[in-house]
């Protein structure tokens, strides 16, 4: 499916422009931030429309909470009727949560996997044993938990990766979505956090016990349920008999 696109204008374009200039980056250092092309910022400022999933990486590199509103955009709302046909709709979410979760989950799994697919092809290019941290740029290692940063390698990636395909098949043929282990907690989450820049209603997926574990600089002993040597082993909903 076509991404999404955030129309330009000379507003945004102005936006971008007038921050930039306020941090003190050139257009160069600008585009590295966000990942993306020197030509390809230089068009933005140009007033040329922006992809939807380069938007994290434009308001990372501008220090921006959340991407600008201009009336423009205002008057073109997300069509959350053509995602019906995306091959990671899910039923489930849709009658569960609304329309707008099952739409956060087909976009945000589409961004994620396209960030874990640029922060792989980097990692392949390295020594065995290179972490995200150690690339040019990835759009992950600001999402993942700090803590961990080192263990976050081609390996790692591949396994999270796998996940999300995983849980984008379940939704496809319209089964309940279950998290049973940290990473699937964690992988719902990275969707949805993917998808925030897009959607409001996306709370269908907050877990605290993962956030106040994972993203509040709380230090994390080695046998700590949430500790990352535990994260793929079955803890959460298995359904498993009591007796």
């Amino acid at each position: 499916m076509a991404q999404k696109s955030i129309q330009g204008s000379s507003t945004l374009a102005e936006s971008i422009r007038t921050r930039r200039n306020e941090l003190d980056l050139t257009i160069e250092e600008a585009a590295l931030k966000a990942g993306v092309g020197t030509k390809t910022w230089s068009r933005y400022e140009s007033g040329a429309s922006i992809r939807a999933d380069k938007c994290k990486g434009i308001c990372k590199a501008l220090n921006w909470v959340r991407f600008p509103e201009t009336e423009e955009n205002k008057d073109d709302p997300l069509n959350l009727d053509q995602y019906q046909t995306h091959e990671a709709w899910s039923k489930y979410l849709m009658y569960t949560f609304g329309k707008s979760a099952a739409v956060s989950f087909a976009v945000g799994s589409d961004i994620l996997l396209d960030h874990i697919d640029e922060d792989i092809r980097e990692l392949s290019q390295m020594p065995k044993e290179t972490h995200i941290g150690q690339i040019g740029t990835s759009f992950l290692i600001d999402s993942l938990p700090p803590q961990f940063l080192m263990e976050y390698d081609y390996n790692f990636l591949y396994i999270l990766r796998d996940n999300v395909k995983r849980f984008r098949m379940i939704a496809h043929i319209g089964e309940q979505i279950i998290a049973h282990s940290v990473l699937d907690e964690l992988t719902l989450y990275l969707i949805v956090e993917e998808s925030r820049l897009l959607l409001e209603d996306d709370d269908a997926f907050d877990d605290m016990d993962l956030i106040t574990f994972l993203f509040s600089n709380q230090y994390l002993p080695n046998g700590h349920p949430y500790h990352f040597s535990r994260w793929t082993e079955d803890q959460f909903y298995c359904g498993q008999n009591s007796d």
